[in-house]
């Protein structure tokens, strides 16, 4: 079925169905360009005793870190994670993704040589920083615009999680929604893309606060989204209330309903970087199935095979309230 006419052509993959980031940017490009997962050895201001100590509650950085407690040099990452998505998928160009804990707190001069390091690996065409809506000071914003305008592909990844300050404070996240809508206008102030990361199945929140919390990002205009389950992982305060039976972890059809569901109500121009986020199995508790990342995707797919639908679909009331 053809997005614009509602023919019946049959789909075959994800991207037929969701604007993907792969596909996006492949279509750009002109060929595969992949992120590189890179741990720069920074902090948290939840973590470090600026905000708050212990993190949010179902953060273990091992759960998102692909280099551990010791990680090698940026050079050594990139080259490391070059090798590995080469041989799998022939990618020609890569983005520097600096991915664990909160990547714009620092000096920025320490931020700049960071970045620059990854930026001067060969094939590298960009950056993607990921960090905390309370963390974009106007020195950091200016510095990514910089990157911006020498041609550089730069996205800002601000982790939301939910819009719902009740659950903020609940997971101990240490920000709250506004302060999340003033990074967005920041960056937006700056020309900045932004990818607003959203989880689903957090203490106390169900669809109707997925959908909520989707049509309040939308309406800020933001370029990309990722959708994440909520994982039970060691190391955690949100596993000693698992353990507790404070905490019932997201159901597999919820999480697939849910997700279709809010693809469908997302505008055609938004691009998904992520539908989904897996935990080592050494460190995940529950559910199972957040370390079958293509069983996930695979289950997304089918239900959009299902439904007969596709991105954007009923868009038109969220389109009517953006920004």
């Amino acid at each position: 079925m053809d997005k614009a006419s509602g023919s019946d052509t049959a789909k075959q993959t994800l991207a037929d169905y969701v604007n993907t980031f792969g596909q996006d940017i492949r279509t750009r490009y002109g060929n595969r360009v992949h992120k590189i997962a890179i741990d720069a050895t920074f902090t948290c201001p939840n973590r470090d005793g600026t905000k708050g100590r212990g993190g949010c509650t179902f953060c273990n950085n091992a759960s998102f870190s692909p280099n551990g407690l010791k990680p090698k040099t940026i050079s050594s990452q990139v080259d490391a994670g070059k090798a590995v998505i080469k041989k799998r998928t022939g990618a020609l160009h890569y983005i520097a993704y600096f991915q664990a804990y909160t990547n714009t707190y620092g000096d920025i001069d320490k931020l700049r040589s960071t970045y620059d390091q990854a930026l001067a690996q060969q094939n590298i065409v960009g950056l993607s920083v990921g960090t905390r809506p309370d963390c974009v000071p106007q020195p950091v914003l200016e510095l990514l615009a910089d990157y911006q305008q020498q041609g550089y592909e730069v996205w800002l990844e601000l982790g939301l999680q939910s819009s719902f300050d009740v659950t903020l404070k609940r997971v101990n996240r240490g920000h709250d929604y506004k302060e999340y809508c003033d990074a967005v206008d920041a960056a937006h102030n700056y020309g900045l893309n932004v990818c607003t990361h959203l989880m689903l199945g957090l203490p106390g929140e169900g669809k109707s606060h997925a959908l909520t919390t989707l049509q309040r990002v939308i309406s800020k205009g933001v370029a990309g989204l990722k959708i994440h389950p909520l994982h039970v992982v060691k190391g955690t305060r949100l596993a000693n209330e698992w353990r507790r039976n404070e905490y019932i972890p997201l159901e597999f059809d919820d999480y697939i309903e849910t997700v279709c569901d809010m693809i469908e109500l997302t505008p055609t121009d938004v691009v998904y970087h992520r539908l989904t986020g897996t935990a080592p199995d050494k460190i995940l508790l529950a559910p199972s199935w957040c370390g079958k990342k293509w069983q996930v995707l695979n289950a997304i797919k089918t239900e959009f095979e299902r439904r007969n639908t596709y991105q954007g679909i009923f868009s038109e009331s969220i389109n009517a309230c953006r920004g």
